[in-house]
């Protein structure tokens, strides 16, 4: 099984960008995105042979995810349940034979950490959440995590240790959450591999000189380790600021 994910900063802009070329070529058995910035209304797009499920943002051109998969999903459900954090289009959870996927688009904690606050009660909120889940199967989590864990995830960790998406206070929720009994499917397979990023700023040739972070991930719990086969980044891959990543299961 395939499955895909892609911060596309704007379906309709990616759309524009070749979306669909990536989107027929890697032929996914299940394609994840955040930051549709759309409503579902909106969208004049045909995704052959794939069941749709989209959480769009109340506020309009904002965040939003979607969930395109061949398999038709056991049920599917939307956001945490908490309402101060489910009104801007951040959760699906898609619930197959072997496991829940929990297609996520985190709060950035933005310029001047002026969300960080929020930002922490959300990580403790989606922990939780996502363990409840993991109580009645297994739990693949996907998105934009808007971190970079550890140094090696970022091109330049000295400069940044205190903006959003790699102060401390985020990177220690990402290992609370991982040694809660998940796993970074792509430093399993890949522990010390350098310069593998998903997102690059528009800024000074970043992308060009892969000054980059690696914040979109496939996560997956412990129970799942045996059946996982791959996990890939497509730097290769534009269209938007970040890039696609992978993963690949043996169910």
């Amino acid at each position: 099984m395939k499955l895909i994910s892609w911060n596309v900063n704007g379906l309709r802009a990616c759309m524009n960008k070749g979306f669909m070329d990536f989107f027929n070529e890697i032929n996914a058995d299940i394609f994840c995105i955040q930051e549709s910035k759309m409503q579902q209304e909106q969208s004049t797009f045909e995704f052959n042979g794939y069941y749709e499920f989209w959480n769009c943002a109340i506020k309009k051109g904002y965040s939003g995810v979607s969930i395109f998969s061949k398999i038709k999903p056991l049920s599917v459900e939307y956001d945490m349940g908490i309402e101060h954090h489910d009104k801007e289009g951040r959760i699906i959870t898609a619930e197959y034979d072997g496991f829940f996927l929990v297609n996520v688009y985190t709060p950035n904690s933005k310029r001047e950490l002026e969300r960080l606050d929020y930002r922490m009660e959300w990580e403790d909120d989606f922990r939780v959440f996502l363990k409840n889940l993991e109580l009645k199967k297994p739990v693949i989590v996907c998105g934009d995590l808007n971190v970079a864990h550890k140094e090696i995830d970022l091109k330049n960790p000295k400069t940044n240790r205190r903006n959003a998406g790699f102060t401390d206070e985020e990177r220690e929720k990402m290992s609370v959450l991982l040694d809660s009994g998940f796993i970074d499917t792509y430093r399993y397979f890949y522990p010390d591999r350098e310069g593998a990023y998903s997102w690059w700023s528009y800024m000074g040739k970043a992308r060009e000189n892969n000054t980059g972070w690696r914040i979109d991930y496939f996560l997956c719990s412990n129970s799942l380790s045996s059946k996982l086969k791959n996990a890939s980044i497509y730097p290769h891959i534009y269209g938007s600021d970040h890039c696609p990543v992978g993963l690949e299961l043996n169910v």
